[in-house]
């Protein structure tokens, strides 16, 4: 026990170093991927806006500029870069990076948030009235109200952070060799029949909120917990336990999955899932929806299933940095008009159609957005299994709207429709993921560091009894020429 104690010491430790400089190789690299733009005069505003990769069609950009100057008369510049994950965007900003406009998930919009970070938007941004205010005009009551109800210090989501795309979790799987049963769980994960041929999420919120289901499904699929009367506050709360007995639990659960899994990744199992190198995909619902278009390219037919445990609720949104911003009116004006034009419907469906995420924008008075969604997922007029899948809580606030009641394919039920937009039923058993302070962080984090750099318990007893008897030497060597050069002295 002794040895393994000081083994794992030794090893995180090491680890730690790495994952660090790492994260730092990540954070340079970030910083260097920013597209090129004419030097600007001194009329013009610079915007330095920073989203994740792959994450908009980027001829918006140009597009943006020459709107803005036509709409408000003055020029704008946007200097646009990339990052790969909200961690890498939270180390740039401490490291000093300085940027406008930013684009994190849920958790890092709370953090930022909560340490003060943001600048709060302009009542006039929230105004429908205003001839170029599209997101106020036509954001998801469904988004609009989440936004307005979750708060952070006693302030709404929506006074410091704009909607940009929000999804589920769930698992991409070919239904040839794996059922929709068995995809319909967190505990796929550690199913030894599909040893070498799932993958999971390498970041820690997302494989800890995966692992978190699997160690609570007893819990979670308990149907006195799924009929009380706080269902959702209490599905929240066991979806972002971070009690030292949980942490415990899942870092045993993710050790043990890092054995069985394929790989642990960020965005090679949408290659993997359509080449057949793998039958099952932890994935984000736009990275779902993207991996059965191409699949299908390739004449290979994979679903979607939603753990019924629960799946994660995520958005990512627009907020405008205090630092950045600095008190300057035409740069915020700047700021909040980027992500007005992103949210025209028309720009909503370029941009869905470009990354396959689904957009916060429902359309409000427009029916652009939703005419995209018939045109996907409509049932041909030959199709002979059809159902009704009612969509009226996104686009109008009201799951019965006979407006937005679609008529699909069955087979979208469990395909691409399911993933870009859930069923309400689905989204009953959805948690947002929720800001950690940071003793939790600091906790998570080592607990992370343990999974992915060493699992000790795989080595076998004799090498860890070498290893121990290894450091030890080295310790005492250390502590006698200490002890012997005092003396000397």
């Amino acid at each position: 026990m002794m040895v393994n104690k000081i083994l794992k010491n030794v090893l995180s430790a090491g680890c730690a170093v790495c994952m660090t400089l790492s994260l730092i190789a990540g954070t340079v690299a970030g910083t260097g991927r920013v597209m090129q733009a004419d030097a600007a005069d001194n009329s013009t505003v610079t915007l330095r806006v920073c989203n994740w990769e792959e994450y908009i069609d980027e001829s918006m950009v140009d597009e943006f500029e020459e709107w803005y100057e036509q709409a408000y008369g003055s020029k704008v510049n946007v200097l646009y870069s990339t990052i790969g994950t909200n961690e890498e965007l939270y180390n740039m900003l401490t490291l000093g990076d300085e940027y406008d406009l930013v684009c994190p998930s849920e958790y890092m919009i709370m953090k930022l948030m909560a340490e003060g970070w943001l600048e709060p938007y302009s009542d006039e941004f929230h105004n429908a009235s205003g001839r170029y205010n599209y997101y106020a005009k036509g954001v998801s009551p469904f988004i609009s109200e989440i936004f307005d109800n979750n708060k952070i210090n006693g302030e709404s989501w929506s006074r410091y952070a704009a909607g940009y795309m929000w999804g589920i979790t769930g698992i991409v799987y070919n239904p040839e060799y794996v059922s929709e049963e068995e995809a319909s769980t967190w505990t796929i994960i550690n199913n030894p029949k599909f040893k070498r041929q799932i993958t999971i999420k390498d970041n820690v919120r997302d494989s800890m909120f995966a692992a978190v289901g699997a160690v609570k499904a007893d819990i979670l699929t308990d149907k006195a917990f799924i009929n009380s009367s706080d269902y959702s506050k209490n599905l929240a709360q066991e979806m972002n336990d971070t009690s030292e007995e949980t942490v415990e639990k899942v870092l045993e659960y993710l050790q043990k999955a890092k054995d069985n899994v394929y790989s642990f990744e960020t965005d090679s199992a949408k290659a993997d899932m359509v080449t057949q190198k793998v039958k099952a995909s932890y994935q984000w619902s736009g990275d779902a929806v993207y991996t059965m278009d191409q699949a299908e390219e390739d004449d290979v037919e994979l679903a979607f299933a939603v753990p019924e445990e629960s799946t994660n609720l995520y958005f990512d949104g627009w907020v405008m940095l205090k630092s950045g911003i600095s008190g300057n009116s035409e740069k915020k004006q700047a700021a909040e008009a980027f992500v007005n034009f992103l949210s025209m419907p028309e720009n909503a469906v370029r941009n869905m159609d470009y990354i396959g995420y689904t957009s916060v924008i429902s359309g409000g008075d427009s029916d652009v957005v939703y005419d995209y969604v018939r045109e996907c997922y409509e049932a041909d007029d030959d199709d002979t299994d059809k159902v009704e899948y009612p969509l009226g809580y996104f686009f109008s606030g009201d799951s019965s709207d006979e407006r937005y009641m679609l008529t699909t394919s069955s087979e979208q039920t469990k395909r691409q429709l399911s993933a870009q937009y859930p069923l309400e039923t689905t989204m009953e058993r959805s948690a947002v993921m929720q800001y950690f302070d940071n003793d939790a962080n600091t906790q998570i984090n080592q607990m992370w560091i343990n999974v992915r750099c060493y699992n000790i318990s795989n080595m076998p007893m004799a090498v860890r009894i070498l290893i121990g008897i290894a450091i030890t030497l080295i310790v005492g060597g250390y502590i006698y020429k200490k002890i012997r050069g005092h003396i000397e002295k």
